[in-house]
């Protein structure tokens, strides 16, 4: 085994080469990742200036957080724009029904702008998901408005962030280099994905997805994410302490100026 894997979770984030936040209850997790958005947009609109924010659909438990605090705080948005991570495809390479409980654009819409107050809310272009018959704009989109402020995301049982599964084929160079893309999911993320929303039926889970590359999550001037689950224990250890590789991409955040994990007391559990 290797020895990461026996951290306690005393020592967890010692000597880490993520910086690790161990906290409580998932609760605490999902409330500093909701924070971590509000206080860009209120210090970006403090200084006149938008907010980009690449955001998930898993994790997910910030939300209910955010679009609370968005309305108590009347916190203005029309200046931000939100870029969906990724999004599940059917079989042949177009966006699945919005209407689909694994549609990310149907959880947004409903989970997340239908809850902010109406005079609060970004216009509807400025919500932004990549688009399969045209992976390129996202990049140049990001471009135009100057890069992307914060990263919020959640890591994948092999490593993956946003869709980018792993691929030990490249150097992380080249991997850190890759552009938003359709690929195919790998069994392990279908699996692991299938075991907690389907009842372990993998067979009806989608193949395919959109997912915006690690250039443009690395490009971010902040990341954070955030673990809880159990199988998180051995996956934050090996991101924040194993050899930078493509096959375990979050470990290239390694690299990064300002990147960051909030673990729960579960994740930080021994393996």
């Amino acid at each position: 085994m290797h020895s990461y894997y026996k951290i306690t979770a005393q020592d967890l984030g010692k000597g880490s080469k993520i910086p690790l936040c161990v906290l409580g209850e998932s609760g605490e997790v999902f409330y500093e990742l909701a924070l971590e958005m509000i206080r860009e947009i209120e210090k970006n609109n403090g200084l006149g200036k938008q907010t980009v924010m690449i955001c998930p659909v898993g994790p997910v438990g910030q939300y209910p957080i955010f679009t609370r605090l968005v309305n108590e705080k009347s916190l203005d948005l029309k200046h931000c724009w939100f870029i969906n991570m990724d999004e599940h495809l059917t079989d042949d390479g177009q966006y699945i029904d919005e209407s689909s409980p694994r549609s990310f654009r149907g959880f947004m819409k409903r989970e997340v702008y239908d809850r902010i107050d109406a005079e609060l809310l970004m216009p509807q272009e400025q919500r932004i998901f990549p688009d399969p018959s045209n992976p390129e704009a996202v990049q140049k989109l990001i471009k135009t408005l100057g890069g992307v402020d914060l990263v919020i995301g959640g890591i994948g049982i092999n490593g993956h962030v946003a869709f980018n599964e792993p691929d030990p084929s490249l150097t992380p160079e080249e991997f850190a280099g890759l552009h938003t893309r359709v690929l195919s999911i790998s069994a392990e993320t279908r699996t692991s994905s299938a075991i907690g929303d389907l009842g372990g039926n993998i067979e009806d889970w989608p193949k395919k997805c959109i997912t915006i590359g690690m250039a443009e999550i690395l490009g971010a001037r902040k990341i954070r994410l955030g673990v809880f689950r159990d199988w998180h224990r051995a996956v934050v250890r090996r991101a924040a302490y194993g050899a930078v590789s493509a096959g375990f991409p979050v470990t290239l955040l390694q690299n990064h100026p300002d990147a960051g994990i909030y673990v729960n007391n579960n994740a930080a559990k021994l393996p």
